[in-house]
């Protein structure tokens, strides 16, 4: 029987709390750590998924306001809320040398089932569903997400909703509702469904189940899932070390939270949904070529892929043929991780944006003593 470490940590900043579980895969990856499972909360705060654009999905205002912490996960995804209501899943383990995010979909299916299995004891019926969430009869009660090392290390992330304050909620996260009303609560509330909610409708638990009562269940539920022995620890003097560090150099660093910069040529953006997620294409044009581009939203791949793909496209022609073949050479490239992103959604949304970034070309040019303010365009 294999053994896993288990780390129990409650009430961590959002800097410290992704920088322990990047650097505890980093180690799975690389072999120097054994597999480890970490249940934990957050102090309250807004995360972003990796390729997203933090100004579209949080009400920066009403955080910095409220003295609510923001920051970006190194998993795809949506953005989240957590707190003490939130319980974090982390486990990491080392990937396979062919690992690709080709089969993302599967593995995050496969590393929920600790909780499916645990929520299973309270009677609660679980299925993953969608592109990455947990779900109770169509509800979201756990959003999820997956990412892999630079040593090869997995990194499965779990946000699983013990209660959720959703006004609380509608004012971080932006929304499409131009206000928050009751109407707009109650919309939401049928969305989403909490652990004590289904408690309070199927059995006599329900308010007063706590959240160390919930980590309890879910620690025993992977136990169950993975046939495993799964034994309390912490970390290591040497991840202690590796952590402050990377929290210092990356997760409190704002280039990586906002990850903005200066546009200064004509923009054109396209926003489509595909079936693994949001697109978000970004297309920055100086005269007929592609100075650069930018691709987001929230679906899970390497960012390595990305990276190449924005690369290949800058200082490039703004011919769709020329486009398509820059594309089919990229894929051929990251066959596997590219998987969930269909080329012809790229192309569809790169050629959108440029007709986009034409006529705001077109505009400007002829109005000149009109003032052109650039959009912030988001490198992920």
């Amino acid at each position: 029987m294999n053994t896993w470490r288990y780390i129990k940590n409650d009430d961590v900043s959002a800097s410290a709390g992704l920088a322990a579980d990047e650097v505890l895969a980093n180690h799975a990856g690389a072999g120097t750590s054994q597999p480890t499972l970490r249940l934990y909360t957050y102090k309250p705060c807004a995360l972003v998924g990796r390729f997203q654009t933090i100004e579209t999905e949080l009400n920066l205002n009403y955080c910095v306001e409220n003295k609510i912490p923001v920051n970006r996960r190194p998993t795809g995804g949506g953005a989240i809320i957590m707190g003490e209501d939130q319980l974090g899943v982390a486990l990491v383990i080392p990937g396979k040398s062919d690992e690709t995010y080709a089969s993302v979909r599967e593995r995050m299916a496969q590393f929920s089932q600790g909780i499916i299995s645990g929520l299973a004891t309270l009677d609660i019926q679980v299925e993953f569903r969608r592109k990455n969430d947990l779900e109770v009869n169509g509800k979201k009660i756990a959003g999820l997400g997956l990412h892999k090392t630079s040593t090869g290390g997995l990194l499965f992330h779990g946000s699983l909703l013990v209660g959720l304050d959703v006004p609380f909620m509608l004012n971080v996260l932006k929304t499409p509702f131009e206000k928050i009303s009751d109407k707009e609560i109650a919309t939401v509330s049928e969305r989403t469904t909490t652990i004590r909610r289904e408690l309070c409708e199927s059995s006599r638990l329900a308010q007063s189940l706590r959240i160390n009562e919930v980590r309890r269940i879910i620690l025993n539920g992977y136990k169950t899932a993975f046939d495993t022995n799964i034994q309390l620890g912490d970390f290591s003097n040497e991840e202690i070390d590796e952590i402050r560090q990377l929290e210092k150099d990356k997760y409190m660093d704002t280039n990586w939270i906002f990850q903005t910069t200066d546009v200064l040529d004509s923009m054109g953006k396209s926003i489509i949904k595909t079936d693994d997620g949001l697109l978000d294409v970004r297309i920055v044009l100086a005269g007929k070529m592609i100075k650069s581009a930018y691709i987001g939203g929230d679906f899970f791949t390497s960012e390595h892929a990305i990276a190449d793909l924005e690369q290949s496209l800058r200082w490039h022609s703004s011919q769709e043929k020329s486009i398509k073949d820059t594309l089919i050479q990229v894929y051929k490239r990251w066959s596997g991780d590219l998987a969930n992103l269909p080329m012809e959604s790229i192309l569809k949304a790169m050629t959108s944006a440029i007709q986009k970034a034409e006529i705001m070309a077109r505009k400007t040019s002829s109005d000149p003593y009109g003032c052109f303010v650039s959009p912030r365009g988001v490198y992920a």
